[in-house]
Formats: structure tokens, sequence, C-alpha cells
């Protein structure tokens, strides 16, 4: 028995609330970590680094975190490929 129909509701499912989820939230924050692999990742301007000078600013300056602003039409774009896929869901036949 195949479980493509299954999959894909879920999926469409899964799009949708996470696409809600992006229309609810104006930013989010992410911790030091995450900021560092992205600066990483991104090749962007140097995140302070892990000398001592910096070890020992630590107590005066916070950890680099950055905030991030996902658009405003990216949630609706996941809500609607989520209901299409949902949709699409529905008129796959049964096997």
């Amino acid at each position: 028995m195949s479980m493509y129909r299954n999959r894909y509701f879920l999926a469409g499912i899964l799009l949708i609330l996470l696409g809600i989820q992006f229309r609810m939230v104006d930013s989010f924050v992410l911790n030091e970590h995450a900021t560092r692999a992205l600066a990483r990742v991104s090749k962007s301007g140097a995140v302070a680094d892990t000398s001592s000078m910096s070890s020992m600013m630590l107590g005066i300056h916070p950890n680099p975190t950055k905030r991030v602003e996902p658009p405003r039409w990216l949630g609706l774009a996941m809500i609607t490929v989520g209901a299409i896929v949902s949709f699409h869901a529905v008129a796959i036949p049964k096997t």
C-alpha cells in the first residue's frame, strides 16, 4: 500500500502550521552558537572570537546574537503552498 497520500497531507499541514507561525512572529533572536554558524556560512562580518581578550570582555558585553526578521510574505507563501499540497493529497486516488 502506498503512503504517498498521507505524506503529502502531513507535509501540507506542517507547511500551513509553519506559515501561521511565521505570520505571528515579527522577529526572533538567534543564540550565540547559531549566530556564529550563520556568520561562517554567510561569510559576513566577523563575530567576536574566542581569544583571551574577548573572553575577558564577555562580562561587560553580552554574547553576540543576531536578530532575524523574516519577510511578511514568507508566512503567507508557506500557507498557500501548504494548502495546495494538502488539496493535492486529497485529490490523489487511493491505491
